[in-house]
Formats: C-alpha cells, sequence, structure tokens
C-alpha cells in the first residue's frame, strides 16, 4: 500500500494539469512579493536614505508596499486554485468510502466519511499549501540575493541546503514513527473504550490485573512510539535552526568580511530580510507542516483508498472478533468445523504460585465439536480454576490452550467461547437490554423470545411483562438472575459455553432444561461443572478430577473403572434432603439441592453436594486438594 500511494498522488496531479498550472501561475505573484521584500529595502537605503535622496528611498519602499498587495491578491487566488484542487480528492474519497461500506457492510464507513475524510481534506489542503509556499520563496528570496550581490549566496545557500536535505533525510523515518505513534494511540483508545463500559464485568470475574497488564502494555508500546517520536522530532528542530536561524548569524558574523568585498549596506540589510520574514518562517512553516501533516496524510488514505481488492478483503467486517475485556463474546463468530476441536489441552499446567503444587498438572484433553462434556471432583480440585484456563481469565504455566482452533489467551478465542460463572451479573435496564448484552446489534424480538422459552425463563419474562419489562437486580432471586445470564448466553454466538456452577441456584428440572438447551444449539459445545450426578448422567462425556489422577469416559464407563467415580456418586445421592432448600419451589430428585437454607440467603454461598452434611464453601474457594494430572 505505501508503494501505491504515490504513483496515485502524481497520476491525481496529472489528470488536473491545468489547476496545477493555474496555481502555479498565481504563486508567482507572491514569489514577487518574497523578491521585493529584501530588494526594495537595499534599493532605498543605497540608492535613497544613505545618498540623501528621501523621495528615491520612499519611493522604493512604497513599491515594496506595492509587492505587498499583489502578494495578498496572489494568495487569495491561490486558497481558489487549492480548492479547485482539494475538492476532487476529497470526492473521489467519498465515493470510495461509500462504495465500501455499501459492498462490505461497514459499520465504519460513516466514521469515515464525516471525520476521516474531512481529516484527508484539510490535511492535503495544509501540504499544499506549505510546501508550494516553501518553493515559491525560496526561490524569490534566492534570486533577489542573487540580485544584491552573489556573494551573499555564498553565506545563504549552504546552511540552508544542509538544514533542507537534513531534513529531507529525516523525513521518511520520521513518518514511519509518526504513523506507529498514531496506530499505538488509537490502539490504547480504543482499548480503553472497550475496558470502560466492561467494568463491572471485570470486577465481577476477578481480571482486573490481567487488564491492567494488557493496559500498560499499550501505554508502555505508546511511550515507546512517543520517545521515538520525540527523538526524530530534536533532528527537526535541528534542521531548522541549521537552515533558517545560522544564515542570520552567518550574514552578521560575515559582515565585515562581505562589506569589505563590495557588498553595500542596503544589500546586507535586504540579506537579513530574505532570511528572517522569508526564508526562516516558509522553512518553520515546511518543517512542522511536512514532518506532522504528512504522516497522518498517510495513515488516513491507506485506510480509505486501499490500494486492491485483496487488501479490502483483508480489512475487518461486523463479523470480526473483538478483544472484548467482558468475560463473555460480544461479537459473532464462525463456529468451528466438524474437524477442528471445540477444545484441545495440550500438557497444561497450573499452580496459583510459583512454588505452589499445581492444582492441575499435565492435562491433555480434546473435545470434539458439538460435544456435552461434564467436569466433576471433590470441592475445591480446580474444576473452576480449569474453565477460568479454558477462557482466558488464568495463564497455565506451561502448555497450550485452544477454543475452536484459536490460541488461548487471544482475542480470537475470546470470542469463541462465553462463560457463565456462578454469581450471575444482571444490571438495572430492561430485560431486552439484559439478555442482548453480548449482541453488537438488538435482539428480534422472535430470536429473544425463543432462547427465553428453550432455556425457562418464559415464566419470568411474562412476570416481567415481556422483554421491554424493567429488571431490578436486587429484586431477583439468585435461580432468577442465573436463568437471565443462561438466556444472555444462549444468544450469543460463541460455540463454546463453560458453565461454572451456572445452574446451582436453580432446581433439577429447571438445570436440565437450561443445559438440554445449550446442548441443542447449533454447533454448540457444552462444559459443565456438575454440582449434580444428573448433570453428569445426560453430558457424552466426563472429565474426573480427583487430585491426583483423571479419569476420563461416559458416565456409565466411569462407574465401571473408576472406583473414586463411583464414591462421588455415592456421596452426591447420599446427602439428606433436608440439609438444603432448592433455590426455587421444586425438588430435587437426586436428593442434593444446590442452596443452602437458613443463615445462607443472600450471601451466595452452597452447600457442597459431595462434602460432610452441612459444608459451606465460599464462591471462589479454591482449596488444593492435590495436583490434576494426565487424564487415564
Amino acid at each position: 500500500m505505501s508503494g501505491g500511494l504515490p504513483s496515485r498522488g502524481l497520476r491525481f496531479l496529472r489528470d488536473r494539469r491545468r489547476v496545477v498550472v493555474r496555481l502555479g501561475l498565481w504563486s508567482v505573484l507572491e514569489t514577487g512579493y518574497s523578491f521585493l521584500i529584501g530588494y526594495a529595502p537595499a534599493r532605498a537605503l543605497d540608492d535613497g536614505f544613505l545618498q540623501s535622496r528621501t523621495g528615491t528611498g520612499v519611493g522604493w519602499l512604497a513599491v515594496a508596499g506595492t509587492g505587498v498587495l499583489i502578494g495578498a491578491y496572489g494568495t487569495a487566488r491561490v486558497y481558489a486554485a487549492v480548492a479547485a484542487l482539494v475538492e476532487p480528492l476529497r470526492d473521489r474519497l467519498v465515493r470510495r468510502v461509500v462504495e465500501r461500506g455499501v459492498r462490505e457492510a461497514d459499520r465504519g464507513a460513516l466514521s469515515g466519511l464525516t471525520q476521516q475524510v474531512e481529516i484527508a481534506r484539510d490535511t492535503f489542503a495544509g501540504l499544499v499549501m506549505v510546501s508550494r509556499s516553501f518553493v515559491f520563496t525560496a526561490v524569490g528570496a534566492l534570486v533577489g540575493l542573487f540580485s544584491l550581490a552573489p556573494l551573499l549566496l555564498l553565506v545563504v545557500l549552504p546552511p540552508l541546503a544542509a538544514g533542507v536535505g537534513l531534513f529531507a533525510a529525516t523525513l521518511r523515518p520520521l513518518a514511519r514513527r509518526q504513523e506507529a505513534f498514531l496506530a499505538a494511540d488509537e490502539a490504547l483508545a480504543d482499548r480503553l473504550g472497550a475496558l470502560c463500559p466492561g467494568l463491572r464485568d471485570i470486577t465481577a470475574a476477578g481480571v482486573e490485573e490481567r487488564m491492567s497488564a494488557e493496559v500498560e502494555t499499550l501505554v508502555s508500546a505508546e511511550q515507546r512510539t512517543a520517545r521515538s517520536l520525540a527523538r526524530y522530532g530534536v533532528v527537526r528542530v535541528a534542521a531548522l535552526a541549521l537552515g533558517g536561524h545560522l544564515p542570520t548569524v552567518l550574514l552578521l558574523a560575515a559582515a565585515p568580511w562581505l562589506l569589505d568585498r563590495g557588498v553595500s549596506t542596503g544589500a546586507l540589510v535586504g540579506a537579513l530580510a530574505y532570511v528572517t520574514q522569508s526564508l526562516l518562517p516558509a522553512l518553520h512553516n515546511l518543517v512542522h507542516g511536512l514532518g506532522t501533516s504528512g504522516s497522518r496524510l498517510t495513515v488516513v488514505l491507506r485506510r480509505l483508498a486501499p490500494a486492491s481488492p485483496r487488501e479490502d478483503a483483508g480489512s475487518k467486517g461486523p463479523g470480526e472478533p473483538s478483544n472484548d475485556p467482558r468475560h463473555t463474546t460480544a461479537l459473532p463468530v464462525t463456529a468451528s468445523t466438524p474437524k477442528t476441536p471445540a477444545l484441545t489441552l495440550s500438557s497444561v499446567s497450573f499452580a496459583y504460585g510459583p512454588t505452589a503444587a499445581p492444582v492441575i498438572d499435565a492435562l491433555d484433553l480434546t473435545l470434539p465439536s458439538g460435544s456435552h462434556l461434564a467436569v466433576v471432583g471433590p470441592s475445591g480440585i480446580g474444576k473452576s480454576t480449569l474453565t477460568a484456563l479454558v477462557a482466558g481469565l488464568l495463564r497455565p504455566r506451561c502448555g497450550t490452550i485452544r477454543v475452536c482452533g484459536a490460541a488461548v489467551p487471544g482475542p480470537e478465542a475470546v470470542a469463541r467461547r462465553v462463560l457463565i460463572p456462578q454469581e450471575a451479573y444482571v444490571f438495572t435496564g430492561s430485560l431486552a437490554e439484559n439478555l442482548g448484552y453480548l449482541r453488537p446489534d438488538p435482539v428480534p424480538e422472535a430470536e429473544l423470545l425463543a432462547a427465553a422459552e428453550a432455556v425457562g425463563l418464559g415464566a419470568l419474562l411474562e412476570a416481567l411483562g415481556g422483554p421491554g419489562g424493567h429488571v431490578d437486580p436486587a429484586a431477583l432471586s439468585a435461580g432468577e438472575r442465573q436463568l437471565i445470564a443462561l438466556t444472555r448466553a444462549y444468544l450469543s454466538h460463541a460455540p463454546l459455553a463453560l458453565l461454572d456452577e451456572a445452574t446451582c441456584h436453580l432446581d433439577a428440572r429447571a438445570e436440565e432444561r437450561a443445559e438440554r438447551a445449550f446442548a441443542a444449539r447449533p454447533g454448540g459445545t457444552l462444559v459443565v461443572v456438575a454440582h449434580r450426578i444428573s448433570s453428569a448422567r445426560r453430558a457424552d462425556r466426563v472429565l474426573m478430577m480427583d487430585g491426583r489422577d483423571t479419569a476420563y469416559g461416559t458416565h456409565d464407563e466411569l462407574a465401571r473403572r473408576s472406583a473414586r467415580y463411583r464414591a462421588l456418586v455415592g456421596a452426591w445421592t447420599a446427602v439428606p434432603r433436608e440439609c438444603s432448600e432448592p433455590a426455587l419451589a421444586l425438588g430435587d430428585p437426586d436428593g442434593v439441592d444446590a442452596v443452602a437454607g437458613p443463615g445462607l440467603a443472600g450471601d451466595g454461598r452452597h452447600v457442597v453436594a459431595h462434602g460432610p452434611v452441612g459444608q459451606v464453601q465460599a464462591p471462589g474457594d479454591l482449596r488444593d486438594g492435590g495436583s490434576l494430572r494426565r487424564e487415564g
């Protein structure tokens, strides 16, 4: 793309040769003013005031004033010529943006039309004015110096040429660093724009440190690019000092030498006028205008005018995943192909500290797309740790994790999984807003009602007055909040659903309905951290985590060959009914209820179904029960 912009720019100018010629002709009037600004005062001194000819001196000053008026008229005509050159560029860019928006359904087309096109137009106009002004001003001043005394060029021209050459040599690397800085600044702004609306989710998911580290990385990247840009900014200042300020110093220092060699006093004053009133301002505008605006124009044109359809195809479309900070995906994704496993763990190990014993040790697991896996094991063994690793909320000590072929952690993996934790997040607003929270656009009402019916939210939806009903999180029970969160995840486009005790406040029938709905999603894969034996029976596969070894297979297979699994099943079914109360009004046919009774309302704790009677576990309790090793 970068190689295409100069050639396309030259072709654009060739197609508008008449406008370019007209711009040059009107600029000659400015050249005449640049010539007179030093020549007229020199003649006024040498031929007038120093010779006691006041009238002659005043006459030459009047000529200089006339040159100012002529230059002002030329400048006005120059603006009209620049507009004739710039507006066709704007029209072409608008056509490209509109065509791309229609062809690709590009949601960024409106932004490109209203903001970036205007930036391109204004920047291009500024560059034309700055570069044109420097060229014609420099020509007029140098011709004037030669007319006064050719020897003056020997003092002024070398430092001017050296300054311009130094600036030209740094122009390309300066543009690259300016572009890198703009990209880093936009990346930081985009990331902060995504993080700020999801602050509640970040806190709820406990990923503050990870999000802080990501932002710190982006801040450090912008800091590095800013420092690199600043170093070249110093070179730019040096070029301005060399080409604009040094000639003034040299003229003053060489004044005796010049006067001894026939240069008149008026010519010396005129040379100072040329340098300070023409060359220095023109060079200053060129250095600062071309150095900053040039790279900005390049960046904008690269975005608005891609070089080829292939490059167009590489741009982000509306379905491309974003690096959303929420613990659930916010953009639609394409489900994995049947040949791509929904979940792959290869030699994954994890520990809560560099010296701690691993909670998960060299775990291998491959879960085909469309599968339904139940993860079971004693309390604190690492089931929630496993889902956090798969979701990318924790980083493994070693090993690799892939979700639908995408590496974890990573933005593509984030877009392909949805995590529903035990503590459901519901916010004040309408029910439709809560349910469509993970979708980029409003969910059609028919789709929303179908999802609510499938998951089991229909009764609550009707009680709240339909999709537009107001949701007050404090007025909902824990089970109702979980049903809203489950329906929200069901409506997301993520193919892999991770239910981490996400139904613990539901009765067994409601839990079964929700799990079967997720298992039946087209192209969907379900991983459930089970707290009831019925969840394991419904699953295609069961992963048994016991702290020393893993067992993997169907419920019947594990019941036959794993004594620990049989013991866990026995512990599940042996808990008395009276030790807990159900979350809703229905009982649990397996003999285990999900929510503890008196004294636990509202504190988020639940009875551990597979532990001693009455044992209570706080959310996030991951007591180390030994390491989880490679599956058997």
